[in-house]
Formats: structure tokens, C-alpha cells, sequence
């Protein structure tokens, strides 16, 4: 039994002003199903895969049956995931211009099993066309056992941020890690905080990514609500002024213009729904014209550290290849 006045430190509430859950002991659960139904969308919606006989695109997410959720216990996080889906593709032959559709069927995404275990099973609509389905087999089942995957990463990531709360050894813990990343000029932004009062450690990021489109093009895809619904595959919120807000990927993603200069400069305030409150990065797009391309460098300023990697995630996957899977498709049609 503990002395009076020291008690079992598993109990001890003062250090946080809620006074709930101290050091991560007691059992909390977050249901997942929601968010994994829009994040399932957004990774496997829009897959292409080609090769000279022809090209084939995931089109439609025809169902999604299951639940997730993820549940914290003793400073542990526990993973429960059961889906069936079933997903709608269509393709085109090259050298007939037949045009041919069929399904993919994941019928068990478990906790279970491995992702590359997974049973993917491809079918296609009676008639010709089985040069499209054996290269959905192959190409397309592998790209979509890549997108589960990167489910799976956001859920064990970006969807569990503030499960585990800050503890007082954490708190020592990452004031150690801000006077680190200081030292090597990694920005921190003193304004935001945690609950505890602890400065969050930020990075900056720098990409680039060559598109096959015209300057005014790509600038119209960041600015036109039409066309930034089109490659998120989500509804969103555009007011493309300075001042103006925006929503894109079912609210997961929001900010506020502060600078636009036509088809040469974007700059926005912009943040992640699971990122701590108020805190937002600064995002700016330059768009360099190139011979018969155009250069679109990212840097962005105040991404939390913990959040690095799905930051490049973002624009890498969601932004930078969906936009190139836009122009491919308007080429196409075109």
C-alpha cells in the first residue's frame, strides 16, 4: 500500500487540470468505422494501371461492409479491423478501343491477416477482354493491396493521434526533443501548444513534381472547386481569394488562403483535423514553367514532426499522383 501522500502514480490526477485517464492506464476506445469508410474511397478509387494492350481504372467503390476501431490501454494501442469490399473497374483495350468492366472483391481485410495474405479476387463481365482482367490480376492486385496498406498506416498513425496523452515523463520527454530539433534548425512554433503546455516540434518540407500539363492548367486544378473535387474524389469547400477558406477530403483537410498570385504562387494556412488545435502549417506552392511541363515546388513550414511522413503522404499519393491520374484522363478523353 502507498504512503500517505504519495499514492500509486497511475491514479494521480493533479497534473492534468481534466483529471481523466492519467498515464494512458484506463481503457478508452475510438470507432474508426466512419473515417476508414472515407479513407478506403480516397486510396482505392482512381487506381490505374496500363501496359500496351490497354489501360484499366478502379472506378467506383460499389460496397464497403465491416468496422474498425482502436482502443488504448496502458499506454498501448489495440487494432480491430473486418472489412468486405467490393470495388467496380473498367478498362479499355488499346488497339480495338473495346471497352470492357468487372469487379474486385476483397472479401476479408482483418487484423488477421498480413496485407500481402489478403485474398483479392478480380471477375469481369461476360465477353472478350480477359487481356484487361489478367492485367488488373496482376498490376491492378497489387496496387491495391499497396493502397490497404497505406490505409492501414494512416489508421495506426494520423487516425490515433491523441489516444495516448501526454504524461509527465512525456512532457520532459519532448522538451528534450524541442531543444534537439532547435539545435538543428527545425522550426518550432511557439504559439501552439498541448495540453500540457509543451511547444509542439515542427519540420519543414520541400518537394517537387513535374506535370505534364500547361502552367494554367495545373494552377486551375488548386483554385477551381470543380476540378479539386475531381482528383480528391470527395466533396469540397473553395473560396480561392485571399482570405477565402477551403475544405477538401470530407473537412479532413482545412486552411485559409493568405496569397495568390494567377499561375504563379499559391500560399495557404493550412492543417490536418487530427493535428493539435489551432495549429497550422504554411503551404506554398510555386509553379515553374518548363519546357513543354510545369514545376510545382512545395514548401511548407510548422508540420508537426510526428506528422512528417503523412504529410508527404498527402501530397505525394492523394495530391500529386491523383492530379496526374486527372490529366491523364482528361488526355484521354480529350
Amino acid at each position: 500500500m502507498a504512503k500517505w501522500g504519495q499514492g500509486d502514480p497511475r491514479w494521480i490526477v493533479e497534473e492534468r487540470e481534466d483529471g481523466t485517464n492519467v498515464n494512458n492506464w484506463h481503457w478508452t476506445e475510438r470507432d474508426a468505422t466512419s473515417w476508414s469508410k472515407g479513407r478506403l474511397r480516397e486510396l482505392l478509387v482512381g487506381i490505374t494501371v496500363e501496359n500496351e494492350a490497354g489501360r484499366c481504372e478502379i472506378s467506383e467503390l460499389k460496397q464497403v461492409e465491416g468496422e474498425a476501431s482502436c482502443s488504448s490501454r496502458k499506454g498501448k494501442l489495440i487494432f480491430f479491423y473486418e472489412w468486405n469490399i467490393k470495388l467496380g473497374w473498367k478498362g479499355i483495350i488499346r488497339e480495338s478501343g473495346a471497352k470492357h468492366k468487372g469487379l474486385i472483391e476483397i472479401p476479408s481485410l482483418s487484423e488477421e491477416n498480413e496485407v500481402d495474405d489478403t485474398e483479392v479476387n478480380v471477375s469481369k463481365k461476360k465477353g472478350d477482354g480477359d487481356i484487361l482482367k489478367d492485367l488488373m490480376k496482376t498490376a491492378g492486385t497489387a496496387k491495391v493491396r499497396e493502397a490497404l496498406g497505406d490505409y492501414l498506416k494512416a489508421l495506426k498513425t494520423e487516425f490515433t493521434m491523441g489516444m495516448i496523452l501526454p504524461t509527465k515523463a512525456m512532457a520532459a520527454q519532448e522538451l528534450t526533443v524541442e531543444r534537439k530539433l532547435s539545435e538543428n534548425t527545425l522550426q518550432i512554433q511557439a504559439s501552439s501548444r498541448v495540453a500540457l503546455g509543451v511547444r509542439i516540434p515542427t519540420v519543414a518540407l520541400h518537394m517537387t513534381e513535374l506535370f505534364d500539363t500547361a502552367i494554367e492548367q495545373l494552377y486551375r486544378i488548386f483554385t477551381v472547386k470543380d476540378l479539386v473535387q475531381k482528383f480528391s474524389k470527395s466533396p469540397a469547400v473553395l473560396e480561392a481569394e485571399k482570405g477565402g477558406k477551403f475544405q477538401m477530403f470530407d473537412g479532413n483537410i482545412t486552411g485559409e488562403y493568405t496569397e495568390l498570385l494567377t499561375n504563379k504562387k499559391i500560399v495557404m494556412k493550412w492543417r490536418c483535423r487530427n493535428w493539435p488545435e489551432e495549429h497550422y502549417a504554411t503551404v506554398a506552392l510555386n509553379f515553374v514553367p518548363t519546357l513543354q511541363q510545369t514545376e510545382l515546388q512545395l514548401d511548407c513550414k510548422g508540420v508537426p514532426v510526428c506528422e512528417e511522413e503523412n504529410m508527404k503522404f498527402c501530397w505525394q499519393k492523394q495530391h500529386f499522383e491523383e492530379i496526374k491520374g486527372l490529366l491523364q484522363l482528361t488526355t484521354l478523353n480529350g
